[in-house]
């Protein structure tokens, strides 16, 4: 029998609410969002683009099999617009709660993992339950572990 082990635990991430803070969530955010919408207008161009071509390679654009790929296609862009327009509406409410955000408010900001070593005797919630606080990506506290 071993009295110790190796495991990987997840570590949670905290950052401080700063300007900088705030003005990089801000960019990152801007910029997702206006990845979005190049991601909806090229989704838009291709999708009108494959309709005129399975139309122009037709000798009938009426002919039902031709309106059939056409529906499919328009189907395909449909389905995939929404699934875009909900990832903005995702970012526009992340923009919207960062901007409420006030200063030195402590927010989660994401998972690290790390590898911790545990014995027979140690209290296995308290080696798991391990947070960074951060501020301006500078390291201000460890908790827990």
């Amino acid at each position: 029998m071993a009295d110790s082990l190796t495991i990987k635990r997840s570590i949670t991430v905290r950052a401080v609410v700063t300007p900088r803070w705030k003005e990089d969530a801000e960019r990152e955010l801007s910029n997702a969002i206006a990845n979005s919408d190049a991601q909806l207008a090229q989704l838009e161009q291709e999708g009108q683009q494959l309709v005129e071509a399975i139309r122009s390679q037709s000798a009938n654009p009426l002919d039902p099999r031709v309106q059939e790929q056409v529906g499919s296609v328009q189907e395909q862009v449909a389905a995939k617009r929404a699934e875009l327009e909900e990832q903005k509406r995702q970012l526009l409410e992340q923009q919207r709660q960062v901007r409420e955000l006030e200063m030195e408010q402590v927010v989660e900001q994401g998972q690290l993992e790390s590898f911790t070593d545990v014995r027979v005797g140690d209290n296995l919630v308290e080696k798991l339950q391990v947070a960074v606080l951060v501020r301006d990506g500078v390291i201000e506290a460890i908790e827990g572990g």
